[in-house]
């Protein structure tokens, strides 16, 4: 059994074309031993946003605490904390934070 604390886990920076102030934790992934999912922690400053992509993997998110909108390419819906969001497999998604604090969210996905 794997048990520590987020805190414990560093947060990188994403720094890439396409996405804005976003910070990246894996909290349970493949160095810990897990066999078939990552469970990773995002937080996205206000004014932020995430990568607008797709790949052939589901994955879910719990929004712990923050707001944004979910947008695909048939529209945008907005989210608040403890809202659970499910991207099917190929589905183009990207999370903005339109708020005022921080966005933080769990995404798990599978191990591939």
């Amino acid at each position: 059994m794997i048990i520590k604390k987020v805190e414990s886990v560093p947060k990188i920076d994403i720094i890439e074309d396409g996405v804005k102030g976003v910070t990246r934790q894996i909290l349970l992934g493949p160095d810990d031993g897990a066999p078939n999912f990552i469970m990773r922690q995002f937080t996205v400053e206000p004014g932020g946003y995430t990568f607008y992509h797709t790949h052939d993997f589901e994955h879910e998110i719990y929004v712990v605490s923050g707001s944004g909108v979910a947008r695909s390419d048939r529209n945008e819906v907005p989210f608040s904390k403890e809202t659970v969001i499910l991207v099917l497999p190929n589905e183009v998604h990207q999370l903005i934070n339109n708020g005022n604090e921080p966005l933080v969210f769990l995404c798990l996905i599978p191990k591939i």
